[in-house]
């Protein structure tokens, strides 16, 4: 045990540790993204319809923050970056603690999601920028598991706080973004440099090149291609933060089962993520991410027939595995197409399939779930889950082929 542990955490660089707890701590405070839906559509009294708006809205916003936060990152720099989307979200979540109308949640709603994925692609940047590629799987093994650390901690005490007082969604929440704000700006240095040639051929680390703009990023078409597919897998994913609580509540379920049982996801990947490094290395990525879109579209597409908490909580932890091999492959497969000088911005652009899918997710597919059926919507991700996995598989090779290049 103490030499897998050694093989896992062995290593790594100080300041990736730094960025690491400083994860740990927002994400265990993040209570309002996991409670939104019920939040909105209990404590406010909005309509299914009006609840996906205003979280269609949230990532709405986060599609434009993804894009200019991947821009900043690589212009202005990592840090900046970072901080400032932390500290505007954290007075942003004060503000909606307060508000009540439709027009003024939404606003703010927007505004979150802006602030909140404008700082995802600095920070995803700054780890690519610390963690050489022979360590990048381990590095972004552990950094998801702190993000499910935090998860599970979130979901299962949000469902706490909100049963006391549905305030403290909102002000935890902000305290400990902008504790994680805090820590970074004392913690961790500017790691957005870049080797640049000397006219006397020395190299020296000067300060962050423009680098080729985002238009070049749009003309990647084997980027752009797992962009999109990544985008369908987002899609499904995101349903366990939009319909599958309202379909939760509507069996008369309450919001606190809700929180216990999706907070398995994050208890099932505290347990066994960091075993991941050793099952996924050597294997193709290619097939690793098709074998994780089945999965997770099985384990969504079993909630039609989901009425009990039981019968819930086996649907969560089965595409929950998908989760666990997606996130790793998923990860390292964008550091391996990412140009150095371009880091930020490529990683906004995958960003952005999230936000997107963030969008869709609550306003597709809560009008499916209202207009069409509980039992199609669910299906329908079963479905999804498999053509993505037939063309992750076909794509694969150009992609292996790109990185190669990179790499040389």
């Amino acid at each position: 045990m103490s030499r897998w542990l050694r093989d896992t955490t062995g290593g790594l660089p100080r300041t990736f540790w730094y960025l690491w707890f400083g994860t740990l701590i927002n994400r265990a405070g993040g209570f309002v993204i996991v409670f939104m839906t019920i939040y909105l559509t209990t404590v406010r009294d909005l309509s299914a319809t009006q609840a996906g708006l205003v979280m269609g809205l949230w990532a709405g916003g986060g599609a434009f923050g993804t894009m200019l936060g991947g821009i900043a990152a690589d212009r202005i720099g990592r840090k900046v970056t970072l901080l400032t989307g932390q500290v505007a979200g954290a007075a942003i979540l004060l503000a909606m603690a307060f508000v009540t109308g439709l027009p003024a949640l939404a606003a703010l709603a927007f505004a979150l999601g802006f602030f909140a994925e404008s700082a995802r692609p600095a920070s995803s940047a700054m780890l690519i920028d610390i963690v050489g590629e022979p360590d990048r799987l381990r590095a972004f093994t552990l950094n998801y598991w702190a993000v499910n650390v935090g998860f599970a901690l979130a979901a299962t005490l949000a469902g706490l706080a909100a049963g006391l007082d549905p305030h403290l969604l909102f002000i935890v929440d902000a305290a400990t973004t902008f504790a994680t704000a805090l820590f970074i700006f004392v913690k961790v240095p500017e790691t957005g440099t870049v080797r640049r040639q000397d006219r006397r051929n020395s190299s020296r680390v000067g300060p962050i090149e423009r680098g080729p703009g985002l238009r070049e990023v749009f003309r990647d078409r084997v980027f752009l291609t797992f962009v999109g597919l990544n985008l369908f897998v987002a899609f499904v994913f995101m349903q366990h933060l939009t319909t599958l609580p309202i379909a939760m509540t509507r069996d008369g379920l309450s919001s606190q089962t809700y929180g216990l049982v999706i907070g398995l996801n994050g208890l099932l990947i505290v347990c066994g993520q960091l075993f991941i490094p050793k099952l996924l290395a050597g294997r193709s990525r290619s097939h690793l991410l098709a074998a994780a879109a089945v999965v997770m579209g099985v384990g969504f597409g079993l909630t039609a027939f989901a009425a009990t908490p039981v019968f819930y909580a086996m649907t969560v932890l089965i595409w929950t595995v998908g989760e666990m091999i997606n996130a790793p492959a998923n990860s390292t497969l964008v550091a391996a197409l990412s140009p150095s000088q371009m880091r930020g911005r490529y990683q906004g652009v995958l960003n952005l399939s999230w936000a997107v899918a963030g969008f869709a997710a609550p306003v597709l597919g809560g009008w499916v779930q209202d207009h069409v059926g509980n039992s199609q919507l669910w299906l329908g991700c079963a479905v999804i889950g498999v053509v993505v996995a037939v063309a992750q598989v076909a794509s694969g090779p150009a992609r292996e082929r790109r990185a190669e290049a990179l790499a040389t």
